[in-house]
């Protein structure tokens, strides 16, 4: 369980610096990143998220634009949280229903009690249920059973699908890849039109290459720019449990 937050922010430091601060409340999991107005509102509408952060350095009446827009598009409205270096927005963050405004370089003791309100005033996360492991590959009247654990990752083949196992075998599904997206478990991920992978066997990714390492037989498959915003969102799900000597 737990609550899932947004950052919109085009300044790489800071949304870092956001990121490892909040690691410390382990009930909030980073689900999207955003650089302007624009992506950010695509981000919201695609992940409704449970709060969202928005850095108002630059821009600030196109991020308030933004909030207003969003009231067309959803009944679930996430908690806006301010964040600056100044204080010249925070009246206007108020009056377009921001629930706090937080000033860099941040205050922990004041953030530790904006996010003891905070969890008082959101409800609290309905547990997922446990989901499948096991995938039914239906083909004429046979029907094989994958564990999908043990899926490396799967492969558009013009309308079929290889699933790629982690033993090297290959079973193949006459159906798109698109077919599957919303079947599998959730540590798996479209990362490209062709390719949907299984994060958790994944070990780097090269955003100069847009390719992802798989941590068996060194496999790579790319990603798209299409998919980069899916892609970030791995990336700080996979930073969030790891020992960072970023700076």
């Amino acid at each position: 369980m737990g609550f899932n937050y947004s950052i919109i922010d085009s300044d790489a430091t800071s949304n870092l610096q956001l990121q490892h601060f909040l690691e410390e409340y382990g009930d909030f999991s980073c689900s999207s990143l955003a650089k302007n107005s624009n992506e950010g509102l695509n981000t919201i509408l695609k992940y409704s998220p449970d709060l969202v952060f928005v850095n108002l350095n630059e821009n600030a009446p196109e991020y308030f634009q933004m909030v207003m827009e969003l009231h067309q598009y959803v009944k679930k409205f996430p908690v806006f949280i301010g964040i600056s270096k100044i204080k010249n927005y925070a009246y206007e963050a108020i009056k377009n229903g921001f629930f706090d405004y937080w000033l860099m370089p941040y205050n922990e003791f004041d953030i530790r009690k904006s996010i003891l309100r905070l969890k008082k005033q959101l409800p609290e996360p309905v547990p997922v249920l446990a989901q499948p492991k096991t995938i039914c590959i239906k083909s004429y009247r046979d029907f094989q059973y994958l564990n999908t654990n043990e899926i490396l990752y799967l492969q558009a083949d013009n309308n079929a699908t290889e699933f790629v196992m982690k033993d090297g075998t290959v079973t193949n599904a006459y159906k798109t890849l698109k077919t599957f997206e919303g079947q599998l478990p959730k540590n798996f991920v479209r990362i490209h039109q062709s390719y949907i992978v299984n994060t958790d066997y994944i070990s780097g990714i090269s955003y100069g290459k847009s390719l992802c390492t798989l941590n068996l037989r060194n496999l790579q498959l790319p990603f798209s720019k299409s998919y980069r915003d899916k892609v970030d969102g791995l990336k700080s799900r996979l930073s969030k449990n790891t020992i960072s000597s970023l700076n």
